[in-house]
């Protein structure tokens, strides 16, 4: 993870993606968070969920947020680039922690494009604090618009490591913002 003192422009974001498009994942078992399968042992197993408000074009708007990286945005991050870019490519993320910013940088690992059912999921590159993958998935079925995160994660990092249950409140917290932020998303007026 990269720490720097105050906000951080875009152009330093496009700049530590590109650095880091070199690195391969960090964990085995790529893409298994959107994959009917099991989740890999040894790593922590997260899975959240939350009904999203009914609208005529709630799925849609869904699908935008998560173009647009609404729950990142809605939990105080930035993502670079702006917009979700295809598997394989590199994002950085940008974590505002008081008068730093902290930066991690993960692989897009596979993205979910069905009529009723969207979302992508993210791996960890060498530097981000946790190593794992995290999918952030939307599915209208059966009348209800549901967003679903599933993640797998372990302490990559001696900070994360020592962080212990601070580290664990951060990330639940963080996932709290994530389905809120894509819930105020779909709720906002065009």
């Amino acid at each position: 993870m990269v720490f720097r003192l105050g906000q951080v422009s875009r152009s330093s974001l496009r700049t530590i993606a590109r650095e880091a498009e070199a690195f391969e994942p960090t964990y085995e078992d790529i893409g298994a968070t959107v994959r009917s399968i099991a989740l890999p042992a040894g790593f922590r197993h997260d899975r959240y969920e939350l009904e999203l408000p009914s609208r005529t074009d709630g799925f849609t708007r869904a699908v935008e947020g998560l173009r647009s990286w609404a729950p990142h945005v809605g939990a105080g991050l930035t993502v670079e680039p702006d917009r979700l870019p295809p598997v394989g490519s590199t994002v950085a993320v940008a974590a505002p922690l008081g008068p730093l910013t902290a930066i991690a940088v993960c692989r897009v690992v596979a993205i979910v494009d069905e009529p009723d059912r969207y979302g992508f999921a993210y791996g960890t590159l060498p530097g981000h604090p946790e190593r794992g993958e995290e999918a952030f998935v939307v599915q209208h079925a059966n009348g209800r618009l549901v967003f679903r995160i599933v993640a797998f994660s372990k302490p990559a990092e001696v900070l994360a490591r020592l962080g212990g249950p601070v580290t664990r409140r951060i990330q639940q917290a963080t996932t709290t913002r994530y389905l809120q932020g894509l819930a105020d998303f779909v709720t906002a007026s065009t």
